[in-house]
């Protein structure tokens, strides 16, 4: 009796659009699944990392500091820290006459703002699948759904009589497809708020870190969390 009804029977009695429409929610199930997973290993990551940024400051000089933030290449404050330290460095070297030179306050905003938003892009890849999944999956379980009532409905008509055993199993079959859309959807949804969430924050501790970098920079001392004169002095690169 079971074996009439369930996955299994939707499947074995379904035609290609049938079919179809299962395997894309199951690519679609796997994609999201796979960007849920990644990202928030990287988030992981990045959160640790941004933890430890502090002790960047409490460093004696700055090949110091950077030192403490380790030599992984993927670490978007030590990236910070060396594009802006070369960008000091051009700026420096740039000829007094030169009259289209940039005041090295704007110079270095420039250099920060396009690391941030270079690692923000970055930060940000793959959620638009999730996005994608989560508001089309509802949808193409609908289809599924309406697909298979309109060949349960032919059936019931080709046999002349609609009792509730006939009409039951095969209605009943057709809306697993939107459970089963809505089963794909809701975890991609959830993914990706807690994705947006999570990189928020990470984005922010970022940029107050490319702030204090700015400062550094520009006078020689990091601006201290509390004051808003008061800096934190640390030795030039």
């Amino acid at each position: 009796m079971n074996s009439q009804f369930g996955l299994a029977n939707v499947w074995s009695q379904g035609d290609i659009v049938t079919k179809s429409v299962a395997v894309l929610l199951l690519v679609m199930s796997l994609a999201s699944w796979m960007v849920i997973i990644i990202k928030s290993l990287d988030l992981i990551k990045y959160k640790k990392i941004a933890r430890a940024a502090e002790d960047f400051w409490h460093s004696e000089d700055f090949a110091a500091g950077l030192t403490k933030l380790g030599g992984d290449p993927t670490n978007p404050f030590r990236q910070l820290a060396l594009e802006g330290r070369e960008a000091t460095l051009h700026h420096r070297n740039t000829k007094a006459h030169l009259h289209d030179a940039l005041d090295v306050s704007d110079w270095v905003t420039r250099t920060l703002r396009n690391t941030i938003d270079e690692f923000t892009g970055k930060l940000q890849s793959g959620l638009a699948i999730l996005a994608s999944v989560g508001s089309t999956a509802p949808f193409v379980g609908l289809f599924g759904t309406v697909w298979g009532i309109y060949h349960a409905l032919l059936s019931i008509g080709a046999a002349g009589q609609a009792t509730i055993d006939k009409v039951a199993g095969p209605i009943g079959e057709s809306l697993i497809m939107t459970a089963l859309g809505l089963a794909v959807a809701i975890p991609a949804v959830l993914g990706y708020n807690a994705l947006v969430r999570g990189n928020k924050g990470v984005l922010q501790k970022l940029n107050r870190f490319a702030h204090d970098l700015h400062a550094y920079f520009v006078t020689g001392a990091r601006v201290s969390a509390g004051g808003q004169a008061n800096v934190v002095a640390m030795k030039k690169a």
